[in-house]
């Protein structure tokens, strides 16, 4: 697809800004606007798109923000998974650059939604934690160029892969000094610590995605949800139940008293130009008889 003229002008201003200030040459990853509203580019042979997946406050009964995924392809064609990326990334000696320009990928197309108070949900590379004062400096540049305040954007961290508990509490402390908020992601797994939950005081804590799955087969489960919810709460942080994938397991988020809701039933990720524009959910909740 052809890029008019002014597209052009202003992808050329973009990789300038970028080459400045970051030292990151883009064009040597081949960045493209491929259509109105989406960016893309490829590294090391490999193509990558940003996904969106919509975050739902179901008592505000609109968005609360979207979690961003990475996916990439080889030749546009043969689909890889985000973990083959990374590690393809890792073995050639390249994997900060690589999450480097998966986060500015992120972020021009987070740009591109209407949300204007939605927050960013990142992932964040295990082994790229301790370089959290080079590697997140040179990100926070990133996101004053494009005009993303660090106070919308989530960093989520994979608590249980991370085993040394001091670099883990310098990162959060790092990146909570910048502004950014901190979710511990699967909270609820045969690893987690609760200890580290109150060492890292999150904002927010995401339940295993097995949970309310299990929830919905097991009614042992689905008692042990509102205890979880409780205990997070307790911490000051916000609990989000992720992995909905039916209407039973969507009220069974509600009837524990989660208000943050991630799933493929509400919303599958999808790149930022299918959601232009954003609609509002309206949650289906049923009346028990």
């Amino acid at each position: 697809m052809s890029i008019p003229p002014q597209d052009l002008s202003y992808l050329e201003t973009l990789k300038s800004q970028l080459r400045e200030s970051l030292h990151l040459d883009l064009d040597d990853y081949g960045l493209d606007e491929l259509s109105r509203g989406e960016f893309s580019n490829t590294f090391l042979g490999i193509q990558l798109h940003t996904a969106f997946q919509p975050i739902y406050d179901s008592e505000a009964g609109d968005l609360f923000g979207h979690e961003a995924f990475l996916r990439p392809s080889l030749g546009g064609v043969q689909e890889v998974s985000p973990h083959f990326a990374f590690y393809y990334a890792e073995q050639s000696g390249k994997l900060v650059k690589f999450d480097r320009v998966s986060r500015t990928l992120h972020v021009l197309n987070f740009r591109q939604l209407h949300a204007e108070n939605g927050l960013l949900f990142l992932n964040v590379h295990t082994k790229l934690l301790a370089s959290v004062n080079a590697h997140g400096k040179v990100f926070e540049r990133i996101l004053h160029s494009n005009s993303v305040p660090t106070n919308r954007v989530v960093i989520e961290i994979q608590e249980s892969a991370v085993d040394q508990e001091k670099p883990l509490v310098e990162a959060v402390e790092n990146y909570r000094d910048r502004g950014y908020k901190i979710a511990i992601d699967g909270f609820g797994s045969k690893h987690s610590n609760l200890d580290r939950l109150w060492t890292l005081s999150p904002d927010f804590v995401k339940l295993d995605i097995q949970l309310i799955q299990e929830a919905e087969r097991n009614p042992r489960v689905r008692k042990i949800i509102p205890k979880l919810l409780g205990i997070i709460s307790d911490l000051g942080a916000q609990p989000v139940i992720q992995g909905i994938e039916t209407q039973t397991q969507f009220d069974i988020a509600i009837e524990s008293g989660a208000s943050l809701l991630q799933g493929y039933f509400l919303g599958k990720p999808v790149t930022a130009k299918e959601l232009q524009p954003v609609s509002v959910f309206k949650p289906t909740i049923r009346v028990a008889a």
